[in-house]
C-alpha cells in the first residue's frame, strides 16, 4: 500500500486555499463595483460570469492543445510546471486591476478575473489527480477532504480579509478611492501567486502521476464519454449544483440591502458565514473519512461542525464584526448534522436530502422575511457543502478508464456559476419578481438534482454498480 507524502501534500494543498479565497471574494467585488460604477445588478453579476466560464475556456483549450501535441499536455510540461504556469498565469490577471480602478473600467476588471480563472482551471486540472496520488488510492477521498477543508477556509476568511482591505482604506466614500482601494488586495494575492509558482517549481511534489493499468488519454474518445447518459446528466448536475451554490450567495448582497436596508461592510459577514456554510457541512462529513473507531467518528461528527463554525466566529470577531447575531444559525448547524447521521456517506441519499433540505431552505427564504430569511439563503451552503463529491461519484461510476475524461467534462460545468447567478440577477431586476422570488430558480436546480440521483442510481443499479451504497464520498 503506497503511503502518503505528507510534505508533498501539504505544499500541494496551498493552492486549493487559493481557489476558494478568490471565489469567496468575488462576492464582495459585485456590490463594490455595482455601487462605484452605477451598474445595474444584473451587469455586476457578469463577475461571477466571467470568473467561472474561464474553467470552460480554460479546459478547451487544455484539450486543444493537448488534441495538437497528440499527448496529455501536462505530460508534456510536468505538473509541476502545470502547476507553476497555471498560477502565473492567474498573477497576470490580477495586474488588469491595476487599469481597471484607473479608469474605472469593467471590463478591464472582467478581463482580470477571466485571466485568473484561465489560470486557476489549468491548477485545477493538475492538482485533483495529484491530490488522489498521493498515496493510497483508496483514500484518495480523504486527502481530497482535507484539501477542500483548506478551501473552505479560503472562503470563509477571504471576503473578511477583502473587505477590510477595500473598506478600510476608503473611509471616505469616494469612488476613486473605493476603487483605487481594490488594487491593493489584489495585488499583494497577484504577488502571492508568483512566489507560490516559485516554490512549485522547486518543490517536491510529483512531476509525474504514475499510472497502471488504465488506457492512455489519446486513446479515450471526448464525444464518446460525453455520449453516456450518466455523464450527461452529471454534466448539467454539476452546472446546476455550482449555478445555485454561486447565485445564492452572489445575489446576497443585493436582497439585504434591498430588503434589510444594510450597507456592503455589513453585508461582509453574511457573504463569509455563507462559504463557512460550506466548511461546516464537509467537515461533518470529513468524520467518517477517518480510519478510527466507530465511537471517534461519532466524537468527530459533533466536534469538527461546531470547530469549523468556531472558526468562522473566530475570524469575523477579530475583524470586528458583531459575532453574537450568528449564535441563532447553530440551529441550522444542528439541522446538517442530523442529516448527515441520516445519510450515512451514501451519495444518493445525500444528494436527495440534502437538495430537499436546499429547496426546502430557499422556500423559506423566498416566503419569509428579516433576518430568518438571511438566515435560511445562507444555510444553502450547508446543503450544498456535499454535492460535488456526491455527483462525481456517481457521475464516474463504473467508466474505467473513461474516467479521466468524463472528469475534465464534468470540470467544464462549473460554467454554472457564472451563468445561473447572472440569470438570477437578470430576474430579479424584473420588477414583478424582484430579488426575493428569483430564488425560485435555486429551487428549480435542487429539483434537478434530485432526480438525478434518483434516475443515475436506478441506471447504475442496472449496470450491476451496487458499490455506491456504502460509499465514503467527502471531497
Amino acid at each position: 500500500m503506497k503511503k502518503t507524502n505528507f510534505s508533498a501534500f501539504g505544499a500541494l494543498i496551498i493552492i486549493f486555499f487559493f481557489w476558494g479565497f478568490v471565489a469567496s471574494s468575488n462576492d464582495i467585488l459585485i456590490p463594490v463595483f455595482k455601487k462605484a460604477l452605477n451598474l445595474k445588478q444584473d451587469k455586476a453579476q457578469l463577475i461571477s460570469v466571467a470568473f467561472y466560464i474561464a474553467y470552460t475556456v480554460g479546459s478547451l483549450i487544455y484539450f486543444a492543445i493537448s488534441g495538437i501535441l497528440k499527448k496529455d499536455l501536462l505530460k508534456v510540461l510536468g505538473y509541476r510546471n502545470g502547476l507553476a504556469l497555471g498560477l502565473v498565469i492567474s498573477a497576470l490577471g490580477t495586474l488588469l486591476f491595476i487599469p481597471a480602478a484607473n479608469e474605472s473600467s469593467f471590463p478591464l476588471l472582467l478581463a482580470g478575473l477571466f485571466t485568473v480563472g484561465i489560470g486557476f482551471a489549468l491548477q485545477q486540472i493538475a492538482a485533483n489527480p495529484l491530490a488522489i496520488n498521493m498515496g493510497d488510492p483508496s483514500t484518495g477521498n480523504l486527502r481530497l477532504s482535507l484539501a477542500g477543508g483548506i478551501n473552505n477556509v479560503g472562503t470563509t476568511i477571504g471576503p473578511v480579509l477583502v473587505s477590510f482591505a477595500i473598506f478600510g482604506m476608503a473611509g471616505t466614500g469616494s469612488t476613486n478611492l473605493e476603487l483605487s482601494a481594490v488594487k491593493i488586495p489584489y495585488l499583494i494575492l497577484g504577488a502571492t501567486f508568483v512566489l507560490a509558482a516559485m516554490f512549485f517549481k522547486f518543490s517536491n511534489v510529483p512531476d509525474q502521476i504514475e499510472e497502471e493499468g488504465t488506457a492512455s488519454p489519446e486513446r479515450v474518445s471526448i464525444i464518446a464519454v460525453a455520449k453516456k447518459p450518466q455523464v450527461i446528466l452529471a454534466m448539467i448536475a454539476i452546472f446546476l449544483y455550482v449555478g445555485v451554490e454561486v447565485s445564492t450567495a452572489s445575489n446576497l448582497p443585493e436582497f439585504m440591502k434591498l430588503k434589510l436596508g444594510k450597507t456592503e461592510q455589513e453585508i461582509t459577514p453574511f457573504v463569509s458565514l455563507f462559504w463557512a456554510s460550506l466548511m461546516i457541512g464537509r467537515w461533518a462529513s470529513a468524520a467518517g473519512a477517518f480510519n478510527v473507531g466507530a465511537d471517534i467518528k461519532q466524537r468527530l461528527s459533533i466536534l469538527l461542525p461546531f470547530l469549523a463554525f468556531s472558526i468562522f466566529m473566530l475570524v469575523n470577531y477579530i475583524a470586528g464584526h458583531n459575532v453574537s447575531q450568528f449564535y441563532p444559525y447553530l440551529f441550522l448547524v444542528i439541522v446538517l448534522m442530523v442529516a448527515e447521521a441520516f445519510t450515512g456517506g451514501n451519495p444518493v441519499r445525500q444528494l436527495i436530502v440534502y437538495s430537499i433540505l436546499g429547496a426546502g431552505a430557499l422556500l423559506i427564504g423566498i416566503f419569509a422575511g428579516g433576518m430568518v430569511s438571511v438566515f435560511a439563503f445562507i444555510s444553502v451552503g450547508l446543503f450544498c457543502s456535499t454535492l460535488w463529491p456526491c455527483i462525481f461519484t456517481l457521475g464516474i461510476a463504473g467508466l474505467n478508464e473513461k474516467t479521466n475524461a468524463a472528469s475534465s467534462l464534468m470540470i467544464m460545468m462549473i460554467m454554472g456559476g457564472g451563468f445561473i447567478s447572472q440569470w438570477q440577477a437578470s430576474l430579479g431586476s424584473v420588477k414583478s419578481v424582484g430579488i426575493q422570488s428569483s430564488y425560485w430558480i435555486g429551487v428549480l436546480c435542487f429539483v434537478y438534482l434530485a432526480f438525478f440521483a434518483w434516475t443515475v442510481s436506478r441506471m447504475l443499479k442496472k449496470q450491476g454498480i451496487t458499490h455506491l451504497d456504502s460509499a465514503e464520498t467527502t471531497h
